[in-house]
């Protein structure tokens, strides 16, 4: 492969200029402020002369825009466009395209962050409130999550979940799995479930007993093959034993089905893939889980509610935010980082946009369309199950049999599944005609006419049976029966989108999540049909476009870590690091260590780094950091002494969770090494690296990688995410395998995500931005990253302390600032200056993480130095506000902190007791003027909203009349 040369100069005004915010003369001017005559040398003082890389990228030379984008449809084209009539869990629909256009191609909704800061996410949280009540209403379960990252891995958590119910000293360790579920929901179970020494029983349910060691059972209703079972009398004799139940299930089917909670499911999961979210290959879509209300704070994932604000106007937040991993840690309830908030966010705008009618007409359409096919094919001679079915059949073709059907659909361009013992399945979705019928009939051998069958639907009746049939409404929120035209739809959405603060608002400055330019030449492959309408499972010569883009893109990362092999299936950062706790775990036992279970981890790592080594079955040993954040190498020998018997791994994240390259890693990692371990690398801080150092190189066996930080693929406003994996060479054999593709190693764990690329439909993001950007973009984009973090630390010096820095005084891509004198002497948090940034126009850094009651600032290489300013200069400005009140102009109380964020309502109010001007309030900086963004609510009572629960739309009652959302233990709406 080519290396581009290092001195060749970057392209004028190439894609590279536009990725990186400052231009050269304020690099000059950025760099002379910090004293330093070159990026070289910047470089030269941050990053230790012992870790940085001797060897440049051998990447291809940049690409334009133009030739990328050819060369990306040039790979779509290379994925056949077949019908998919396949199913396991993918089906066929239809994205309006209102819904594409105003939310799934639109930055206002894909740039925005997490909503921690939920004055500022207001649109979003209401989105996804209306996910929740979607899935509550439909799989009637009182509470539902804000999604998971896909079905097989919600089966997973529901295993855990069903676990953690157990009453204390309950030892019970078999969880049953229905055989009618996808293969690859129960492979994920699987692999989950051995690390945590579980026992998982596949098997019929019409024959299985459960036992006393049995605390949960996993259904599937309807099943993988179509029929539809009644669980009400296993869910009887499960709940008999003890034991709890969850039920896969689908939401199309739900509209005409009898609710999973009806007939006793203690937890619902599936995907919500088929309300207007594509294909992609497998990925990105939302998972659901909905339980019952008493297992509302086991719940796994987000979980959206209701409270109230300052003004006691309902207001929206993220709920029960304790139980986050940066909490919890190895005791949370899931390592779950990333959820699928912009497919959650597609999800429900489908079921806004057609309404329960809408919906209902949807279902009964495909429903029909399958009953006509099985008539049809019946007649023919196939033998189809005696049972009832939703949009799925499975077929045993008359003679000659299956390969003759599958040839004749494949020239028809059809996709059909093949069972293992050779009969055939058919999944029908939303966009299916009489003409897909006709071409069905035609590969088993029919001659349809094409009128009569037409005329055959019209007579169609249904053919679910009265005990398993929905009766009476469903959706009833006005939400859902409001927006049906889409002049209303569109305004709904905009009216939404405007109230969250997003990258085409300002920049969004969160030390350890990389909120960079996701730029609209990244974006626009994953329009391509051929990237979004390609089924997972289809014949693997019918996606050569995608396996050549994975294959490429996982030896550029390789390339770029300095691995030799990458597995793209982990669809989140936890994900990855979970999937390389387990290949270390697969190692180190096909030596015959199966004793290896300490995972050495840092007090300054990532929550999710003890979470994932819990779930891999590991015990966490907490090793200790010194008074500049660096991790105690007397302590990592200490104790990595102690467990030399026992020691699996060391997690740790380089650079390090304080903002610094730290020089002793190397050291770290021969310790690990010598005392029997291996080094897992935290890649969330690649941003840092590219092109400077490799992680390989450093002493590191895994690293995942953020492809929703480090390489563009965008936040979506907290998912989706890609988090592969990059192993050295003793691990590539036991990468994750896949039941039903060719990937991992030979003798690799199971499957950690239920499609074997994770998330393909965004890759094509991550590809171009490397593609794009080449070996010098990249490398530039590391010490521009470095520049901007040191330029904003040395703005905000004087102003406030920044805590950690390297043996020059500088810091790497994030720094963080200490506010904490500032409460004793003015008695101001950090939440106050988060909520005063608001009114500035600015997202908060990340608070109170990895050090309370602090703020960690990651500008990123994409904001300009104009920006830079005004976002420090919003933090001076408080500063002085804050001076205010320590020197006796301004109340303790009732101040400008205190009161922010200033909505609207409060400013255009008529009443104003306050001691400041409304001018100040709302206008306290020039840019301010030119560009106001208003916070949607003011400031959210999170108390109220963690004892009053609610999780699902709110009656019309409680947002029209406020004090109702007050009363004490109220739990309405759920």
């Amino acid at each position: 492969m080519p290396t581009h040369d290092r001195t060749s100069a970057v392209e004028p005004h190439g894609f590279v200029e536009r990725h990186i915010g400052p231009r050269p003369d304020d690099i000059e001017a950025m760099l002379e402020l910090l004293g330093l005559r070159s990026l070289d040398e910047l470089v030269e003082r941050v990053v230790p002369a012992a870790i940085r890389t001797t060897r440049p990228l051998r990447l291809e030379p940049p690409r334009s825009e133009p030739k990328v984008l050819a060369e990306l449809g040039e790979l779509a084209d290379r994925n056949a466009r077949c019908r998919n009539f396949i199913g396991l869990g993918y089906h066929e629909c239809v994205t309006p395209p209102v819904i594409r256009r105003v939310v799934l191609d639109n930055p206002g909704w894909y740039t925005a962050y997490t909503p921690y800061q939920s004055e500022i996410s207001q649109g979003r949280l209401e989105a996804l409130l209306n996910f929740q009540t979607l899935v509550s209403d439909l799989t009637g379960l009182e509470v539902a999550n804000a999604s998971l990252l896909d079905e097989g891995t919600a089966a997973a958590e529901a295993m855990t979940l069903c676990h953690r119910l157990l009453r204390r000293g309950d030892d019970r360790a078999t969880f049953f799995v229905s055989e009618h579920c996808h293969p690859q929901t129960v492979a994920v179970v699987q692999t989950r479930a051995e690390p945590l020494g579980f026992e998982v029983v596949v098997g019929d349910p019409a024959t299985y007993e459960p036992g006393p060691g049995l605390f949960g059972a996993l259904l599937a209703y309807p099943a993988s093959d179509g029929r539809l079972p009644d669980p009400a009398g296993f869910a009887e004799r499960v709940h008999a034993a003890g034991a709890r139940v969850v039920v896969a299930t689908d939401l199309l089917a739900l509209t005409l089905l009898r609710s999973p909670g009806e007939l006793g499911a203690d937890v619902a999961i599936g995907s919500s893939q088929r309300f207007g979210v594509p294909l992609f290959g497998g990925g990105p879509h939302a998972a659901f889980m909905a339980a019952r209300r008493e297992h509302l704070r086991q719940l796994p994932g987000r979980l959206v509610g209701v409270s109230r604000d300052a003004d006691g106007q309902p207001a929206i937040r993220m709920a029960l935010q304790t139980r986050e991993q940066h909490i919890r840690r190895d005791k949370a309830t899931s390592n779950i980082c990333t959820a699928q908030v912009l497919l959650a966010v597609v999800a429900s705008m489908y079921a806004v946009y057609h309404g329960p009618r809408g919906l209902r007409r949807i279902a009964d359409h495909v429903h029909r369309h399958a009953r006509l096919l099985a008539d049809e094919l019946a007649g023919l001679g196939c033998a189809l199950p005696d049972a009832p079915f939703f949009d799925t059949l499975r077929v045993t073709p008359r003679a000659p049999g299956s390969d003759e059907v599958l040839a004749r659909a494949a020239q028809r361009g059809i996709n059909l599944r093949r069972h293992d013992n050779g009969d055939l399945g058919i999944a029908l979705g939303e966009p299916v005609e009489i003409e897909d019928l006709a071409l069905l009939i035609e590969a088993f051998g029919g001659e349809p006419d094409r009128q009569a069958l037409a005329v055959r639907l019209e007579r169609q009746q249904p053919g679910i049976p009265d005990a398993l049939r929905r009766r009476g409404e469903l959706l009833e929120h006005p939400v859902f029966r409001r927006y049906h035209s889409e002049t209303e739809f569109l305004r709904y959405a905009h009216r939404l989108e405007a109230r969250d603060l997003s990258l085409n608002t300002s920049m969004i400055p969160l030390g350890s999540c990389t909120m960079k330019l996701n730029a609209a030449a990244e974006m626009y492959p994953i329009g391509e049909p051929g990237f979004s309408d390609v089924h997972p499972f289809a014949p693997a010569e019918q996606l050569e476009g995608y396996r050549v883009l994975c294959e490429r893109l996982e030896r550029w990362l390789g390339e770029i870590t300095g691995f030799g092999a990458v597995s793209l299936m982990p669809n989140s950062g936890a994900q990855g690091e979970y999937a390389g706790l387990l290949v270390i775990r697969a190692w180190h036992r096909s030596r015959g260590d199966e004793g290896r279970r300490v995972c050495l981890i840092p007090e300054s790592a990532h929550g999710t780094n003890p979470a994932s080594a819990s779930m891999a079955g590991m015990q966490v040993v907490v090793v200790r950091c010194d008074e500049q954040g660096n991790i105690d190498l007397d302590d990592l020998r200490q104790k990595a002494d102690a467990h030399r018997e026992r020691l699996a791994a060391l997690m740790v994240t380089y650079p390090s969770t304080h903002g610094v390259f730290e020089e002793g890693i190397l050291e770290v990692c021969r310790i690990v090494h010598e005392a029997g371990g291996q080094v897992y690398l935290d890649g969330a801080n690649l941003n840092a690296m590219v092109g400077l150092c490799r992680p390989a190189e450093l002493g590191a066996d895994v690293c995942h990688l953020n492809l929703h930080k480090t390489f563009c693929i965008p936040h979506g406003g907290g998912g989706p995410g890609m988090g592969p994996i990059g192993v050295a060479a003793h691990l590539a054999p036991f990468l994750p395998r896949h039941p039903l593709a060719v990937v991992g190693g030979e003798q690799g764990i199971g499957p950690v995500s239920a499609a074997p690329y994770g998330s393909p439909g965004v890759l094509p993001i991550s590809y171009a931005y490397i593609a794009l950007m080449g070996a010098d973009g990249l490398r530039r984009a590391s010490e521009v990253a470095i520049l901007n973090a040191n330029y904003v630390a040395r703005r905000l010096r004087g102003h406030y302390d920044v805590l950690y820095s390297g043996r020059h005084g500088l810091v790497a891509h994030e720094c963080i600032i200490d506010p904490r004198p500032l409460r004793e002497s003015a008695d101001v948090s950090v939440e106050d200056i988060a909520k005063r940034l608001m009114d500035y126009g600015f997202h908060a850094p990340t608070m109170s993480w990895p050090v309370a009651g602090t703020l960690m600032i990651e500008p990123t290489e994409s904001e300009s130095r104009e920006e830079l300013d005004r976002f420090c200069d919003a933090l001076i400005a408080i500063r002085e506000e804050i001076r205010e009140i320590e020197q006796g102009r301004a109340d303790r109380a009732n101040n400008l902190l205190k009161h922010a964020p200033h909505t609207a309502r409060a400013i255009a109010g008529e009443a104003w007791d306050r001691p400041y001007t409304r001018e100040r309030a709302a206008f306290p900086a020039p840019w301010v003027r030119e560009a106001k963004f208003w916070p949607a609510v003011a400031r959210v009572d999170n108390v109220h909203g963690d004892r009053n629960v609610v999780c699902a739309c709110p009656p019309v009652e409680a947002w029209a009349d406020a004090a109702e959302l007050a009363a004490p233990g109220g739990d309405g709406g759920d």
